[in-house]
């Protein structure tokens, strides 16, 4: 924080025209941003806590290939031998795009091991002297500076030809956004036809597309709706299809190291969220949420979303230390009174847990990646690389940062009362999700300004698009399904054979297959806790799950079916509450599945027959949570 322009320069870039991606946005607009890092630094100060950012070792070559292959669940390659059968079952459900992207960085950890080793290996392709082209201009290329805020870098071709303004998309008219096929493909094939969008300057700044995903036949599937099991597959091949989309827009994906957590006698603030959580969890089990965030926001939520200036209104900070050592005393014996808080105290308390924590919301490792976002030129391919940093983030940071997102919209939505729009709050929470005391905070001499607007923007598009953000592509559920049918198949193979395997591995996925599907099936399904019977329903090409569960409705009214348990099941006009009800595909190609309302059963039977299809209450907790 410390190499921020002064107070003085501050107020001058507020005022000075630039030629960034947001310049759109009124110039002042950006006086929220300046105010909250002066007050972040006079924080500081006030505490006498060191506002320079501690610098981060550099990598040598090919330890960030060997971090990311590690990441990537890829680890056994770097092997001389491979033989763990896990990496040939991850690697057959990578696309062509995702497969190019492994053997890039597998190409690099290589070169750079001969080049380490005193006695080289040399590979067979240097004693034919044959080298791919590719490779050759790898071995070549100078490595760069790494600095916070620019760590995708354009390729030279990219400088040249893309104009890295902000997109205009028809603003204010519905876009699809496909989520079917990986985003990697999609641009590959945009950049085979030579695609190049009309970019120009946005004379709104608050004209944004209205995106919508279009659902398949299989529905849509969001965070939460899949087992714990099959979402610990997500982040490997969300890293792995984020990349890929990097290498395909002429960026370079760089990630920091993750930083060593200091130990804290503190029980609230500066605690790592794991350690928060596993507090939580022994009071309250399956808190997902850390339970003071909770308080912070339930507080506000009830008492600060009509206040004027909420969250850009600065508290005392003197009150806010005084009220954070209360905290930590009193928070957990239920003494602490909120009511008797200033709100203006309560949202500097929670700007202040954010920045507290001893690791960034966002991680340290791929805080970088979420602040770079802003350089990619199209709006749809900035939401596909924020939807994939989402789902790699870990579970703790995912759903705090979703909770804190909920809130942010719904100040958003009394924008009359308190007079924060979405851009205020944008530009007062960024350099509390962008700056963090234990990262490298390299600023480019005369970027400040655009940085700035390009870190706001990243919030402004996680407030208004969460709920993209927060949704699994089916492509990745696809994937997911693949590994689970895979686990069971060996295979032997030498780290010599990878290049190969990777060209042809995907050889007869360009094939259509012929659809030999059944035309109608009758399956049954289960309601276990609810009922001692099963449903017999008769699946034809227009049957959705909604419509079972209104069978199942009907069924209970009228049948007089043998009922186990009815609670949150009646309303209050004892009538079934169908709505209540969520029907979850159970086995065979996946662990646990809740399905979307709109999926079509016969569909989804053909991709998976060994499931069960069995009806549950819809939990008390939100879903996403």
């Amino acid at each position: 924080m410390s190499q921020l322009p002064p107070k003085s320069a501050l107020a001058s870039l507020v005022s000075e025209g630039t030629n960034s991606r947001v310049e759109a946005l009124d110039n002042l607009s950006m006086d929220s941003f300046w105010l909250e890092v002066e007050n972040i630094k006079q924080s500081a100060e006030a505490e006498q806590e060191e506002c320079s950012l501690a610098d981060v070792k550099t990598q040598e070559e090919g330890e960030a290939e060997a971090e990311w292959l590690q990441d990537a669940g890829l680890s056994n390659l770097l092997g001389d031998c491979a033989s763990d059968s896990d990496n040939i079952v991850l690697l057959s459900t990578l696309t062509k795009t995702q497969a190019a992207a492994v053997q890039r960085r597998l190409d690099t950890y290589s070169r750079s091991r001969r080049r380490k080793n005193k006695h080289p290996v040399r590979d067979v392709r240097d004693i034919f002297g044959v080298v791919d082209s590719e490779e050759s201009a790898a071995e070549k290329k100078e490595p760069s500076p790494d600095p916070l805020w620019h760590n995708l870098r354009p390729s030279n071709a990219q400088r040249k030809t893309q104009d890295y303004s902000c997109t205009v998309r028809n603003p204010g008219k519905e876009e699809a956004f496909n989520m079917d096929v990986a985003y990697s493909e999609q641009a590959a094939v945009l950049l085979k036809r030579s695609f190049l969008s009309d970019s120009r300057k946005l004379k709104d700044g608050n004209a944004l597309t209205k995106f919508k995903i279009p659902k398949g036949r299989l529905g849509v599937t969001r965070i939460g709706d899949l087992s714990a099991q099959d979402m610990k597959k997500i982040p490997t091949l969300a890293l792995i299809e984020l990349t890929a989309l990097c290498d395909i827009l002429g960026f370079e994906l760089k990630r920091n190291k993750a930083a060593k957590l200091k130990t804290t006698e503190k029980r609230l603030f500066g605690v790592p969220l794991n350690t928060l959580l596993e507090n939580d969890q022994k009071l309250l089990p399956n808190t997902k949420v850390p339970l003071l965030l909770q308080a912070l926001l339930s507080c506000l939520e009830k008492r600060g979303l009509e206040t004027e200036g909420i969250l850009r209104v600065s508290g005392s900070q003197t009150r806010i230390k005084s009220l954070e050592q209360k905290l930590e005393k009193d928070f957990y014996t239920g003494l602490f009174r909120w009511d008797e808080v200033h709100q203006n105290d309560v949202s500097g308390l929670l700007k202040r847990f954010i920045r507290e924590l001893p690791a960034p919301l966002l991680t340290a490792e791929y805080l970088p990646a979420f602040a770079a976002v802003q350089n990619i030129p199209d709006l749809k391919q900035r939401l596909q690389a924020l939807n994939l940093l989402i789902l790699i983030l870990p579970e703790p940071n995912r759903n705090t940062l979703k909770a804190l997102l909920e809130f942010l919209s719904k100040v958003v939505a009394r924008e009359n009362n308190n007079k924060m729009n979405l851009w205020n709050v944008s530009t007062v929470m960024a350099p509390n999700l962008f700056m963090h005391k234990g990262l490298p905070n390299k600023i480019p001499e005369g970027k400040e300004k655009q940085l700035a607007e390009g870190a706001a923007d990243v919030v402004r598009m996680m407030i208004h698009y969460q709920d993209l953000l927060w949704t699994v592509s089916s492509f990745l559920v696809a994937q997911v399904r693949k590994l689970n049918e895979s686990n069971s198949k060996r295979y032997q193979f030498c780290d010599k054979r990878i290049k190969n395997l990777l060209r042809k591995i995907h050889a007869d996925k360009d094939k259509v297959e012929k659809n030999q599907a059944e035309p109608s099936k009758i399956v049954k399904v289960h309601a276990s806790l609810l009922l001692k019977d099963s449903l017999e329903v008769h699946l034809n090409n227009a049957t959705r799950v909604a419509d079972v569960l209104k069978l199942f409705q009907k069924n209970l009214c009228q049948n007089g079916w043998n009922i186990v348990n009815t609670v949150n099941l009646l309303k209050c006009n004892n009538s079934m509450d169908c709505t209540n009800l969520l029907l979850y595909e159970v086995g065979g190609n996946i662990g646990e599945h809740c399905l979307d309302p709109d999926t079509y059963l016969l569909d989804l039977y053909h991709i998976n027959p060994h499931a069960e299809w069995i009806i549950k209450q819809n939990p008390s907790y939100p879903r996403m949570f």
